[in-house]
């Protein structure tokens, strides 16, 4: 498969999607927080002094897909139709983990990949620093694509990961 990103001599370049049909589009990414327990707990109990952390982590994250093109320099903008981020909260042994799952769909010539995973990261990192204050040794993790449809490139679904352990759940 060529690297299109990149024309002849090599120079990195906007591939252009002009003769491109529209489509349905949609991503889905995942990533999660890892945390101590405790902080999950405060999180839940709506205990962190700057706020509802889902709540404002959650904004973050639509408001990242909104400006993916931005952050990303051969994004193409899209006309985002529906952005969804959604938390799992869960306990595993002495950590505390937040999952994240960012829905992005378009209708348009090229795929929203890229805006789900940067919704992802700026939820997560949005997570990280309402938290900080009292817990710096958070770890964010395995941020990727799930699974997306429409376009050219056909259907992608990422297989099951067989190496998670039952007491850390998927985002």
């Amino acid at each position: 498969m060529d690297l299109t990103h990149f024309d002849e001599a090599g120079r990195a370049h906007m591939v252009d999607v002009g003769d491109k049909p529209e489509t349905i589009r949609e991503a889905v990414a995942t990533g999660r927080v890892r945390m101590r327990a405790e902080t999950l707990r405060r999180i839940q109990a709506g205990a962190m002094a700057k706020g509802d952390v889902l709540a404002v982590a959650q904004v973050a994250g639509v408001m990242a897909a909104k400006q993916t093109p931005q952050i990303i320099p051969m994004c193409h903008t899209i006309l985002l139709t529906g952005v969804e981020i959604a938390f799992e909260l869960a306990e595993a042994g002495e950590d505390g983990l937040v999952g994240i799952q960012a829905t992005v769909r378009t209708y348009g010539k090229t795929g929203a990949e890229m805006e789900a995973l940067t919704a992802v990261c700026a939820t997560a990192l949005t997570i990280y620093d309402m938290c900080k204050a009292i817990d710096r040794g958070m770890v964010i993790e395995h941020a990727q694509l799930e699974r997306k449809s429409g376009g050219k490139s056909g259907d992608f679904t990422r297989p099951p990961d067989t190496t998670n352990s039952p007491d850390t759940p998927e985002a």
